[in-house]
This record gives C-alpha cells, structure tokens and sequence, in this order.
C-alpha cells in the first residue's frame, strides 16, 4: 500500500514526497480511512508506530476541504492535547511539514516560556492548536481562548497525562467544547483509568490496534548488563569507546541523576547534555537541537523529559537504571527502533534492580538476553553477605519489609518535636 493508495489530496501528497514518505506505517494505513470518514478513534499502539503522522494528515485533509467550501474563519477548529512540551514542539513541527501546501494555520502552546507571543499568534487566527494541558487552560481562562467552533479534539499520550496528574485538567477542557465533534484518543497503554477516559468522551469509535499492549517492537535488540551500582559509570564508558554508537540517549530514574551523568561523562571528554523538568525550555529545546545535529553524543534525560522525543535514525537507548514501573521499559527503548528501523537497547542492573527487570520480563513476555562479557560483571553475594545488606538497609527487620515506626510517635505525630521544643525551652531557662 501507498499513501496515494489512501485518497489523499494532492497538496498532502506532495508534501509527504518531500519528506519522502512513500509507504505508511500500520496505524496510518489503519487509521487514516478511518478519520476521513470523520469517525471517533480509539487508537492503542506503543511509541514509534508513526501515530503523529496517523491523525495529523487526515485533520489536514478535512480541514483543508472544509477551508475551500467556506469562508476562512479564524476560530481553532482542531485541538490536539498532549503532555509534555517536547512532544507538542514535535507535533506541531510534523503538521507545518505535511500541510506546508494547505496554507492552513497552526500554533503550539506550553508553559514555562512567554505567553505574549501565543497570544499575539492567538488573535491572528489559527486552525489547528497543540497545546499542553495546564497552559492551555491559562489562556482559557484569561479569555484568549475559545473552543466553541471545535470540529476535531485528539487527545495524545493520554496514559502519560494520567501519569502526570493531567486527567482532571483535561476533563476541564473537554467540558468547553461542543459535544458535536470528532474526537481521537490515542494511548500507548490501556489501563482502566485510562479506557474510563475514552469511554466517556469517545462515541461509538473504531479502534485500531497495531501491536499487543506494552510489546516492544522485534526490530529492537535488546541487551541487559549485570553490574553493580557503583560500578554503572565505568561500564558506560566502557561502551562509548565504540565509536559505531554516533549518538545514545541514556535514561536515569531521577533529575539528579541525569545531570551526574552528564558531569561524570564531560569530565571523560563526551559531549553530553541532560533534559529534565527542572531545565529551562530554552535549555531542553536546546539541548535536543544539539542531539538532533550530533553537536552533542550522548542526550541523557527522565522519562517524562523524554517521552514524545522523536529523533530520526536514534541506534541505541541505553538504561542507566531500571525502571521501577515494567511499562516506561517499553517507551523507553522505543525511541529507537522507530517506524520498522532497527535499534539496539542496553540495560545496566544491579542487585536492587533485579525485581524490577522480573517485572519487565513478565510484560514483555521475553527474557532479554544477558551479555556477560564485559568488564564489570556483578559481584555475586553470598547468603551471608545479602543477610547483612538486608540489615543495613532495614536494621529493624530481616525481611526487607519497612521497619515499624516509633509507636509514640505514630500515636501523635507531634510528640518528638513538641518533646524538642520542651527541651529546648528548659536549656534556654537554665541558661
């Protein structure tokens, strides 16, 4: 099948030539015809599968139609929600590509950056919005946005804005458009929070499905290296050495984290910048810009920095830790191994990490291989030694469950400060 194959217009067939588009991917062959026919969508596929591409052509297309049998109105007839700012950049940067010959206007909101220049785009007038949730409602309620014209509303990563604490910020908006529209719901995971969501906002949909719920795609090889903590920075080296790996994007569990990373390779002479919440837009845009150019080698970023990072021709994905939840294993590694390419995994655990790799191996449904030959294999302990790290992580307990809190204390939870206090006050009166 081709994109012409799909009855699409012209305009969009040129552009995608040029972007040089020639076969769509499963979610786009699948779900394209769909909204054409201007059907509501339930759209379940894991990252990578091309899903920007699977509502951003058709919204153009109908758009575009619309626009040549009536009057230009500059009201937002599309609406598309996503979470993370990297994500709307990126969305927004694929609809300027494939309508580039629509002549339709299209602009990105997110926070932490000026809202004078949204704004100002705002009055001028723009068919398609892509917003993050909590800007979106900001400039809502000042009255610079309004949503009473709204044909289409595509909610985008909606398991990720569950994540992030978004879903009520989304009912909010979702309660100011008119209940006449299209609406596409696409999520890389369904859990029932999640299916709640789409059964309540979602009439009578189609859904499309393009791999089993949290599968990692078979173009990605997957490696796992077992090492201890501290020996995690050596092995990173290790493997930088190979000069093949032009550029890796690395993930950490936390902020602090990502920036050692980066402070640890800088010192061993490797480009490497982090991207996480606590970076300006201006340093994470920047930051990705250099990854995209291979200014920088190695990008190393937080999940929720990251998801939505899409980055053509990525090779490797390397997991500096584990993912404590099985599911961010699946996004991670599919930043790689994107749209049929191939792509290679490596994942660094150590002894705490081993339950969370189980978790891992049981969502996938696959037992990722182990390389053994490296230089820093992990020191196996003895029952001995496990007993004694078992004690010094949980002193009051052997099971490794949480030591039960000061029974004084868990009455009233006031007692060791008041008892502070009353010292205090005693110290101060004898002096």
């Amino acid at each position: 099948m081709s994109f012409q194959d799909l009855n699409l217009i012209e305009p969009i067939l040129r552009a995608l030539k040029t972007e040089g588009y020639t076969t769509p991917t499963p979610i786009q062959a699948k779900s394209i015809p769909i909204i054409l026919k201007q059907r509501d969508l339930l759209g379940c596929a894991q990252t990578g599968t091309g899903k920007t591409a699977a509502f951003s052509i058709p919204i153009l297309q109908l758009l575009y139609q619309d626009k040549q049998q009536h009057k230009e109105q500059k009201t937002i007839k599309t609406l598309i929600l996503t979470p993370t700012r990297e994500l709307a950049i990126q969305i927004d940067e694929s609809i300027a590509a494939y309508g580039r010959h629509t002549g339709l206007k299209h602009l990105v909101i997110f926070g932490g950056v000026s809202q004078n220049p949204q704004t100002d785009a705002l009055k001028r007038g723009v068919d398609i919005l892509v917003a993050t949730p909590g800007r979106l409602l900001d400039l809502m309620n000042q009255g610079f946005i309004r949503l009473d014209h709204l044909k289409i509303l595509v909610l985008d990563e909606a398991d990720r804005m569950l994540d992030m604490g978004f879903v009520h910020d989304v009912k909010k908006i979702i309660a100011k458009v008119p209940k006449q529209r299209q609406t596409l719901f696409f999520s890389a995971t369904m859990p029932p929070e999640i299916q709640q969501l789409a059964d309540t906002i979602l009439y009578k949909p189609e859904k499309v499905e393009v791999a089993p719920v949290s599968s990692t795609a078979d173009t990605i090889q997957q490696t796992v290296y077992f090492v201890g903590k501290e020996d995690k920075r050596g092995l990173l080296h290790h493997l930088l050495k190979d000069k093949s790996i032009a550029t890796v994007l690395v993930f950490t569990r936390t902020k602090h984290g990502a920036d050692k990373v980066v402070k640890d390779l800088s010192k061993a002479g490797i480009t490497a910048e982090a991207i996480h919440g606590n970076k300006s837009q201006n340093a994470r845009q920047r930051a990705l810009t250099n990854f995209k150019n291979r200014t920088t080698r190695v990008l190393v970023a937080t999940d929720i920095a990251a998801r939505g990072i899409d980055i053509d021709d990525l090779t490797h994905v390397i997991n500096y830790e584990i993912p404590n939840i099985p599911e961010t294993y699946v996004h991670r590694i599919g930043r790689t191994g994107r749209a049929g390419a191939s792509g290679i995994a490596f994942s660094f655990c150590d002894e705490e990490e081993k339950e969370f790799l189980k978790d891992i191996h049981k969502l996938i449904a696959k037992t990722i291989p182990v390389e053994e030959e490296h230089p820093f294999p992990m020191k196996q302990l003895t029952q001995q030694e496990r007993i004694l790290k078992d004690l010094k992580n949980n002193p009051h307990h052997k099971s490794g469950k949480p030591a039960p809190r000061n029974q004084s204390a868990q009455r009233n939870p006031n007692a060791n400060k008041a008892g502070g206090n009353r010292n205090w006050r005693r110290s101060r009166n004898k002096s």
